[in-house]
């Protein structure tokens, strides 16, 4: 069995809301499917599964805000035997203080090995699909008829929120159709104003200032000339469409990712006082919303793909993360953050590190300057690009070899 918990969607993150289960008890699910939405401080993210196998029990209601770490449901392995009839898999109650050796989730990782060890109690919010007389909440002993028992299961109803109008409180299936239409009206009235500007604000400001406190930054700087870069990309956007067209942003993010090939020190992140790199180059892109705040989803693996790949995903990630539409990958996996302000006239970006990661880059505006160069001055297209880097990973020297890796590859566009 596997315990699927509450995902760590961000160094600011403490618990999320579930909005809606997008799976029931006895669905098959696949790595990589949608299995449920989680409202967060940074909007709704919808929570991917990250094994194969079989739902076997949701353990939390719609509506309920659940810690980071909680068991949300749980998962039969596609390779593991259902349970006896009868039994139930031992887990992690809900909001119960955990055990002194549980440490917090790493980005990403929202899976824990379910422990036969510990026996204690499980609050399941779907119901065995057998037909019994007799269901426990916990407490007291619930009276309910197999009729009655079976539809709940359809309906999906949590039989210790339904009152029974039965004989000594019975519970029958008049209930149950009764509180299906209660559920249905209930999700069907709108939302009350969950003020999400604010709570946006007061994600940022707690990431950035445990960014401040906690991490050592260093900051470098340097010119790039974009000349070769832009009139290679002049004469490349020529033969394409409108839509097809790439962006200089574009040049720059797999640019970066091609220099964490060449310095991997930077791609990872610092996780229980130690550098842990990571193989994957998942460039987090900062995407500022309509509504106020920023996010900075991961482009994955960006270091793999094609220039045109790059711009059709940018452009995807850019659309959903301000429709509110991103998956939990996508808010973990970033093993560096790059963000570029020169589209609003900035020339230099001095950015702070998201925690765990290492790095961020930053890019400003493409501007006219002097160029001085084997005696001879003139004018190029100049990008003024930034580096903050964590001192207790990497050190200046590394620091200064990435960004001279990033102006390597830019002033060779036409092979990036």
């Amino acid at each position: 069995m596997i315990e699927f918990c509450m995902p760590s969607l961000g160094a600011d993150m403490e618990k999320g809301v579930l909005v809606e289960w997008k799976v029931k008890p006895g669905d098959r699910v696949k790595r990589g499917d949608i299995i449920a939405d989680v409202e967060t401080e940074k909007g709704v993210i919808e929570i991917e599964v990250f094994v194969d196998g079989v739902v076997e029990q949701l353990l939390v209601k719609q509506g309920e805000a659940v810690p980071v770490g909680a068991v949300m449901a749980i998962i039969r392995c596609e390779k593991e035997d259902a349970p006896p009839t009868g039994t139930e898999p031992h887990v992690e109650k809900i909001g119960e203080k955990k055990d002194s050796l549980d440490q917090p989730p790493e980005p990403g990782l929202t899976y824990k090995a379910c422990s036969i060890a510990k026996h204690r109690e499980t609050h399941p919010l779907e119901q065995p699909s057998e037909a019994k007389p007799l269901v426990s909440d916990g407490k007291n002993r619930l009276k309910i008829s197999p009729s009655a028992r079976k539809l709940a299961a359809e309906l999906v109803i949590d039989l210790t929120t339904v009152h029974g109008t039965g004989p000594e409180g019975a519970i029958n299936r008049s209930d149950i159709e009764q509180a299906a239409q209660t559920k249905k009206e209930t999700k069907k009235a709108p939302a009350p104003p969950t003020g999400f500007q604010d709570k946006m604000r007061q994600a940022i400001a707690a990431a950035m200032a445990r960014s401040n406190k906690d991490i050592p930054h260093y900051y470098l700087e340097t010119r790039i000339d974009m000349s070769h870069a832009l009139h290679w990309l002049e004469m490349e956007n020529r033969k394409r469409s409108i839509k097809e067209r790439l962006l200089p942003a574009v040049l720059m993010i797999k640019a970066v990712a091609l220099a964490l090939g060449d310095v991997p020190e930077l791609n990872g992140y610092w996780i229980d006082d130690r550098h842990q790199p990571r193989e994957g180059v998942h460039i987090g892109f900062a995407v500022s919303l309509r509504q106020g705040g920023l996010i900075a989803p991961a482009i994955h693996d960006a270091d793999l793909k094609s220039l045109d790949e790059l711009m059709e995903g940018l452009r995807d990630l850019i659309i959903r993360t301000r429709a509110g539409r991103l998956r939990s990958s996508e808010m973990t996996d970033a093993t560096i953050t790059v963000t570029n302000l020169g589209d609003l006239g900035v020339e230099t970006v001095y950015g702070i590190i998201y925690p765990p990661q290492l790095a961020l880059v930053g890019f400003g505006k493409i501007m006219e300057q002097p160029w001085a160069e084997n005696g001879m001055l003139g004018i190029r297209q100049v990008l003024k690009a930034t580096l903050a880097a964590d001192h207790r990973a990497t050190d200046g020297h590394k620091g200064a070899q990435f960004l001279d890796a990033i102006n390597g590859s830019l002033q060779e566009a036409d092979k990036l």
